[in-house]
């Protein structure tokens, strides 16, 4: 049976069943503060992330800068919020650009099969072997730090479990009886693929790019750490941990916070995507 004739049901029952999922619609509530926060940080903000005073450099948490200030008196609370701009838009355009990788190899290794597997299958067999961050690493050495370059260095090598995904469920379904229907009517490949196919497969996609959002934060938090992402003054939080490690000690609140904001963001995206994971199993409407 094609599921997408009942999309409506599916999608209306998966809605209730992540509601009455509590921890994941505490998560869900957290990410969407964050990205609140993220959108409407220089407003939410009571200095800018670059402005620095000397004259409050090193200050603990107080009712002026609530969570203190760095080596040469920037707020810290400003650069944690805009922190949250580069955390989050790392994490979804990079798997965005996992999935525009991915989608299409993992469909075409799928549905065709033969000569066309081999090679995709090869391909994420090769790149299975370089651990991702480490790969990660090497692409930023070889473009440079940046923005941009980050994405695209977490964006190329966060395909692979994606196109894996993509190609199990294809397979599993590229010989269901409503594709067979299409065959025989005549419908091209590409129009299986898109309409009948790819539909059928949408629910784990979704839960791999929810799950794949907290591991490219931590990639990109991990690269800034290095000094091989975000380049200064544009606060990344994991570029504040890096730039003032040697100071921890005396300063607990220049590591404190933005790991904090690292873990709860990447704690926030995973459990979501259990939650979307268990709300979009067809074995729940059982």
């Amino acid at each position: 049976m094609n599921i997408t004739t009942g999309q409506g049901g599916l999608w209306r029952d998966a809605r209730r069943r992540f509601i009455k999922n509590k921890l994941s619609l505490v998560a869900a509530v957290i990410i969407s503060i964050l990205i609140v926060m993220a959108i409407f940080a220089p407003w939410m903000t009571p200095y800018h992330y670059s402005e620095a005073n000397f004259d409050d450099a090193w200050k603990f948490p107080s009712w002026k800068h609530p969570m203190g200030t760095d080596s040469i008196g920037r707020d810290y609370f400003s650069r944690i919020l805009y922190g949250a701009r580069i955390s989050l838009i790392v994490g979804l355009v990079a798997q965005m650009l996992s999935l525009f990788i991915g989608v299409p190899l993992g469909a075409i290794a799928g549905y065709r099969g033969g000569r066309a597997d081999f090679f995709v299958m090869r391909l994420v067999d090769v790149m299975s072997v370089f651990p991702g961050l480490l790969f990660a690493i090497l692409i930023m050495a070889w473009l440079g730090s940046g923005f941009s370059n980050v994405l695209i260095a977490i964006g190329v090598t966060g395909w692979v479990g994606v196109c894996r995904l993509v190609r199990a469920q294809f397979l599993s379904l590229r010989e269901s009886d409503f594709v067979r229907a299409a065959r025989s009517i005549g419908a091209s490949h590409t129009h299986i693929i898109v309409r009948h196919l790819l539909p059928n497969a949408i629910s784990p996609i979704i839960v791999g790019l929810a799950m794949g959002i907290p591991a490219a934060i931590f990639a990109e938090a991990g690269l800034s750490f290095l000094g091989l992402g975000i380049n200064p003054p544009t606060p990344s939080w994991g570029q504040m941990v890096s730039s003032h490690l040697p100071n921890v000690i005396y300063y607990w609140h220049l590591a404190l916070f933005p790991v904090f904001m690292i873990a709860i963001t990447m704690l926030g995206f995973s459990l979501v995507g259990d939650g979307l994971r268990d709300a979009l199993d067809p074995k729940m409407n059982e």
